[in-house]
């Protein structure tokens, strides 16, 4: 099999039971390390609702993103443009970025947006940024989808686990994410930078699970540093400035 990423070539790593049925193959490159399913047959079934059942974490994770975003826009972006959230779900990381006082729009092929209605993505509009959290472990055709994301923004801020060095034991990692069958792309550094490559962007990244790809030329010390600095108050700082300029959402809403 072909890498998905870097077209090396992908061997059979393990194999494991996905939605207690289905033996799946795994596949890991010998060039960048990236892991691959083999075709996701079973991918409709595994998204019968749009959001994950088992997603129980999804307002602590938003929260959890929303500092570290508020921080990356404030200081490094032009904050007073327009940002999106790719793959939004109901609209809640697009509603809190709102409440803080960022122009903050929404897109999804799939959920119903239900908290931040009227600030939908209008075609052909572009963003300073776009946002997708724990979107890429999801993608069947990850080249095409991250060039559908440079559609609507020159830089891409998200959130995957990085794939350790030494591949984990399917017994020990919870990322596998076997009972749900949803996660089908695992990412390595190396294999995030081959991606960068194939779009003239650079990559950035924490080393863990929040990482940015943009074609914008920054500094990666600052960006960590930011990263790291969002939950020791910078982040208090960046929501009390941007409030205390914001007009309301009703108001926004009633001049449309």
């Amino acid at each position: 099999m072909k890498c998905k990423i870097c077209d090396g070539t992908s061997e059979i790593a393990f194999t494991h039971l996905v939605l207690s049925k289905y033996e799946v193959k795994y596949f890991r490159c010998n060039d960048c390390g990236f892991l691959q399913t083999e075709e996701a047959y079973w991918i409709e079934e595994a998204y019968n609702n749009a959001l994950n059942i088992d997603d129980t974490g999804l307002i602590k994770r938003n929260e959890y993103f929303r500092e570290k975003v508020s921080v990356l826009l404030y200081f490094l972006f032009q904050k007073e443009n327009t940002f999106i959230d790719f793959a939004g779900g109901y609209g809640i990381f697009t509603r809190m970025m709102r409440d803080i006082g960022f122009d903050y729009y929404w897109v999804d092929k799939y959920a119903k947006n239900l908290v931040s209605r009227g600030f939908e993505h209008q075609l052909g509009k572009r963003y300073e940024a776009l946002t997708a959290f724990e979107v890429f472990e999801h993608l069947e055709n990850p080249l095409a989808e991250v060039e559908e994301m440079f559609k609507y923004s020159d830089t891409i801020i998200f959130s995957t686990v990085m794939l350790p060095q030494q591949l984990p034991d399917t017994n020990n990692w919870w990322y596998y994410a076997f009972h749900h069958g949803q996660h089908i792309a695992f990412y390595t550094q190396r294999s995030m930078q081959k991606l960068a490559e194939k779009f003239g962007a650079n990559f950035y990244t924490n080393g863990t699970n929040f990482h940015m790809l943009s074609k914008r030329n920054l500094n990666q010390g600052t960006f960590k540093s930011l990263v790291k600095l969002s939950k020791y108050g910078l982040y208090h700082f960046v929501k009390a400035t941007m409030i205390s300029k914001t007009d309301s959402d009703s108001a926004l809403l009633i001049r449309k």
